[in-house]
C-alpha cells in the first residue's frame, strides 16, 4: 500500500491546499495530511482546530487521514512508514524554498524520504494562508479562498467583539 503524507500548518486550509490534496488522494492508497506544529509560527487556529477543519473538509476522501504532529517530518515519516511527501508549489520562489527543505530531509533521512512536487493549479496561484488571514482581519471577502464552512470562523477570530 503506497501512502504520501501531506504536511504543512494549515493555518488556515485554502482551497489550494484541498486542491494538492485531492490530486494526491488520487494517486496514492493513503493520504496522510499532518499539521505539522512550528515552533517558529504563532498560528491563528489552535492545533486541534486546524485538524478538525482539515477533517471536515476532506470527510468525502475515505483514503484521507488528519492528524498532527510536533518535531521534524523525517520522524514522523519514520514513525509511520511514509517515504513520500507531498508538497505543493505556486512559483518558482516556492520551488527554490522547497527543493531546499526536500533536499535536506531526503539527506536527514539517509535517502529514505522523498518528495513529489505538485503544481497548484492556476485558479490557487496566489493563495496563500497569510493572503487569507491578511484579507480577513479586514473584514474582506474570503469566500472564494477558503472552504465555505470556515468563512465564519476566520472572521470569528479576527471579529470576536465587533
Amino acid at each position: 500500500m503506497k501512502t504520501a503524507v501531506y504536511p504543512g500548518s494549515f493555518d488556515p486550509a485554502t482551497l489550494g491546499h484541498l486542491d494538492i490534496i485531492r490530486r494526491a488522494a488520487a494517486m496514492f492508497d493513503r493520504l496522510n495530511v499532518t499539521v505539522m506544529v512550528n515552533s517558529a509560527k504563532t498560528p491563528l487556529f489552535l492545533t486541534e482546530e486546524r485538524v478538525k477543519i482539515l477533517q471536515d473538509a476532506t470527510a468525502d476522501l475515505d483514503n484521507v487521514t488528519v492528524d498532527s504532529y510536533q518535531g521534524l517530518l523525517i520522524d514522523y515519516c519514520r514513525e509511520k512508514d511514509i517515504h513520500i511527501a507531498i508538497r505543493g508549489l505556486r512559483a518558482i520562489t516556492d520551488f527554490e524554498y522547497e527543493l531546499q527543505i526536500a533536499q535536506t530531509n531526503r539527506e536527514l533521512s539517509h535517502g529514505e524520504l522523498d518528495t513529489l512536487f505538485l503544481n497548484t493549479d492556476l485558479r490557487y496561484s496566489y493563495l496563500s494562508s497569510s493572503i487569507v488571514r491578511e484579507i480577513a482581519s479586514f473584514g474582506g471577502d474570503v469566500s472564494g479562498l477558503v472552504p465555505p464552512f470556515l468563512v465564519p470562523m476566520l472572521y470569528q477570530k479576527y471579529h470576536r467583539g465587533d
